[in-house]
Order: structure tokens, then sequence, then C-alpha cells
């Protein structure tokens, strides 16, 4: 689907991610988060979580990319997300993360606004986050 044919209603091409364990970690260190909730397993399963859970920020990362490889460097240069964590994405988990443009709109000097809905859900089908991106290209 070519850029400029995006309209209101079409969806944007599904991304799948594995979270491991691994990749949480280096997250942690990256971040400088020391919270064990996200790298000792021994204590995340005496939580209510019961287990090591990865950040938010990572899987949100997830949903810029997906966007990024939607619309390209306009994402990159003015993107916005506005979104609602809804429940923690754990190691193991097979992420799905999608998006459906929700509104086209010309703006001044010949750029085009997109309004998309974004998701992302594990195997279970279990929201992860849900929320609203939008970019303008010009």
């Amino acid at each position: 689907m070519s850029l400029p044919g995006l309209k209101a209603g079409d969806t944007l091409p599904e991304m799948g991610k594995v979270i491991a364990q691994e990749r949480v970690n280096l997250y942690a260190r990256a971040a400088r988060d020391p919270n064990p909730i996200h790298t000792d397993a021994e204590f995340a399963r005496r939580t209510p979580l019961g287990g090591t859970i990865a950040h938010g920020m990572l899987v949100l990362a997830y949903i810029s990319e997906l966007m990024a490889a939607s619309f390209g460097p306009g994402w990159l240069s003015g993107g916005q997300l506005n979104v609602r964590f809804k429940t923690p994405a754990r190691p193991g988990d097979a992420l799905v993360i999608g998006g459906r443009v929700i509104a086209r709109e010309e703006t001044g000097g010949g750029g085009v606004f997109f309004r998309c809905e974004v998701f992302c859900r594990n195997q279970k089908g279990e929201t992860i986050i849900i929320g609203e991106a939008g970019v303008e290209i010009k």
C-alpha cells in the first residue's frame, strides 16, 4: 500500500515481536533502570506480578517502529503518540503490533496529516498498549 493512497479505514501492516528476557535485561542496562521486577526472576516471582515484565517503553518502541516503517522520516521527525498501558508484557510473549488509519486530512503547504489507532496485543489477545498516533507527511 503506497503512502499517498492511505485513507481512513486502511490498516497498517502488522509486525510481530517476541519478548526475550535478554532483550529486557539489555534495555534495563541501557535505561539504567535497576528495578528487579524487570531482571530478577526470583524477586519478581514473589511479587503480585508473578514474574519479570518488560519495560513499557521497550514495548512502546515497537509501536514507534511500526509507525516509522509505515510513514518513514515524517514519523521520525514529528510523530505523536498518545497511549495507555493496559497490562504488562512478559518474557516469552509473542506480540502483534498494528494500527489503522482513522483520519486523513490535507494540511497547508501540501502536507497530509494521518491519525491512526495503534495497538500491541499478546498471544492471548490481551491488549498491552492501545492509543493513537499522528503524523504529518509533507
